[in-house]
C-alpha cells in the first residue's frame, strides 16, 4: 500500500526524464525547453542544477505586459542568480513581473521608469519577508539575488540587471555575414576595476570596502557583487547582529548600506541585423566568452540551441578539471556545485517580421527548472 503511494506520490512531483510537456522535458539534474513561440519568434531555455537546492530561477512572459486588455504586448525575460539559498530568488520569480504589469498598467506604457518601480517593490517586498522571519530564520536576511531582465516591447529592448548574470545580443555585420556579440548589461562584480573603483566613490572613509580575499575580490570581504535583490544584512543595520551567523556580521557599525538594489537599465531600439539574445546567469559565462557563445548559437540549429550552450559548458568546466563530461554528469547535486554552478541560458530570437504584430499569437508563461526537484523523499 505504502509502496503504491509513493509511486502515485513521485509521478505527481517528479516527472520522468522521458516526459514532455509545454512546459518543458527534464534529464537528470537538466531541465530544458528546446523551442517554444514567443510573440516575436522563437525561443530556448535550459537550466542545469549544480546546488543542493536550486538557487537559479528563470522566466518568460509573453503577451500582456500590464494588468490592461489594451497592452502593452511583448516579451519579458528573468533570470534570477540566488546566493545563499533558494529564497530571494523564488521570491523575485513570483512577484517582479506581477509588479511590472501594475505599473505599467499605471502607467499607460512600458518605460526604463516601469522596470526600476518593479524591481524598488520586488526590494521592498522581500524586505517585508526578512523582517516577519527574522526571530524565527534570521539567516535569511543573508539570502540574495541576482537580477536580469530584458523586455521587448514596441520594437524597444530594454535591459535591466543588479549583479552578475548577463544579456548578450548577436548582431549580424552585413559587410561580412558574421554575427558579433555585443553585451548589453552592466554587471556589478568587484572583480571588475571599474566597479571597485564606484564602490571607494560611495563609501570613502572605508578602505576595506573591497578586500582580496584567497585571491577573489569581494565587498567586505563577504561577497563578490555590490548590487542585488535581498542580502539585507547588508543594507539595515538591525539586520547585522545576533543570532545572525558571526561569519555575516561587521566588526564595524554599519553607517550607510553596503550592497544596492538599484538596477542598471538601458534602451536600444531594435535593428533589422539584431538576430538574438542569449540571457545567462554567470554559470555560464564563467566557461565561455561572450563571442563563443554567440558562434554557438549562430552555427547551431535553433531547436534546442539553450540546451547546446548548457553542455558546452558543463564540457568546459570537465575539461579544467581534466575529467570526462560523462563523469561530471554522474555527480550528484551539491557535490557538483565544486565543478560548476547552477546554469541558467534563455535564447530569445528575433524575428523583426513579426515584430509589427506582436498582438498576435497565444500567451506564454513558463519558468525555467521548475520541474527540477531532488529524486529522493
Amino acid at each position: 500500500m505504502l509502496a503504491t503511494l509513493m509511486k502515485l506520490l513521485s509521478a505527481c512531483l517528479w516527472p520522468s526524464s522521458s516526459s514532455d510537456s509545454s512546459a518543458g522535458r527534464q534529464d537528470g539534474l537538466l531541465w530544458y525547453k528546446d523551442s517554444g513561440q514567443h510573440l516575436l519568434g522563437e525561443f530556448s531555455m535550459a537550466v542545469v542544477q549544480a546546488n543542493n537546492l536550486l538557487e537559479d530561477q528563470s522566466q518568460l512572459e509573453s503577451g500582456p505586459l500590464s494588468t490592461l486588455d489594451s497592452g502593452p504586448y511583448g516579451t519579458f525575460v528573468g533570470v534570477y542568480d540566488g546566493h545563499g539559498g533558494p529564497e530571494t530568488s523564488r521570491f523575485v520569480n513570483d512577484h517582479l513581473f506581477q509588479h511590472l504589469k501594475r505599473f505599467a498598467a499605471e502607467e499607460a506604457c512600458l518605460s526604463m521608469d516601469v522596470i526600476r518601480k518593479a524591481y524598488e517593490a520586488t526590494e521592498e517586498g522581500f524586505l517585508g519577508v526578512v523582517t516577519k522571519q527574522w526571530p524565527v530564520k534570521p539567516q535569511i536576511a543573508a539570502v540574495g539575488s541576482c537580477c536580469l531582465v530584458g523586455v521587448i516591447c514596441g520594437g524597444m529592448l530594454y535591459i535591466a540587471n543588479v549583479g552578475d548574470s548577463r544579456a548578450v545580443l548577436g548582431r549580424a555585420v552585413k559587410a561580412t555575414g558574421e554575427v558579433i556579440a555585443l553585451q548589453l548589461s552592466a554587471e556589478h562584480n568587484v572583480s571588475i576595476e571599474s566597479v571597485r573603483q564606484e564602490m571607494h566613490s560611495l563609501h570613502p572613509d572605508d578602505s576595506h570596502i573591497v578586500v582580496l580575499k584567497h585571491n577573489v575580490w569581494r565587498v567586505k570581504g563577504l561577497i563578490q557583487i555590490s548590487r542585488s535583490i535581498g542580502d539585507v544584512y547588508l543594507k539595515k543595520a538591525e539586520f547585522n547582529r545576533e543570532p545572525l551567523y558571526t561569519k555575516y556580521r561587521l566588526r564595524e557599525p554599519m553607517k550607510r548600506p553596503i550592497l544596492s538594489g538599484e538596477p542598471s537599465i538601458t534602451e536600444h531600439e531594435i535593428q533589422p541585423h539584431d538576430q538574438f539574445l542569449i540571457f545567462a546567469s554567470d554559470g555560464l559565462w564563467e566557461q565561455m566568452s561572450n563571442q563563443e557563445a554567440v558562434d554557438i548559437v549562430q552555427n547551431h540549429p535553433r531547436n534546442g540551441i539553450a540546451r547546446r550552450l548548457v553542455k558546452m559548458a558543463l564540457q568546459a568546466a570537465a575539461k579544467k578539471r581534466e575529467m570526462r563530461y560523462t563523469d561530471l554528469k554522474k555527480i550528484e547535486r551539491g557535490v557538483r556545485r565544486h565543478f560548476h554552478d547552477d546554469i541558467t541560458v534563455v535564447v530569445i530570437f528575433l524575428d523583426t517580421n513579426v515584430m509589427s504584430s506582436a498582438k498576435g499569437g497565444p500567451s506564454v508563461s513558463i519558468r525555467g527548472g521548475g520541474m527540477i526537484f531532488p529524486k529522493k523523499l
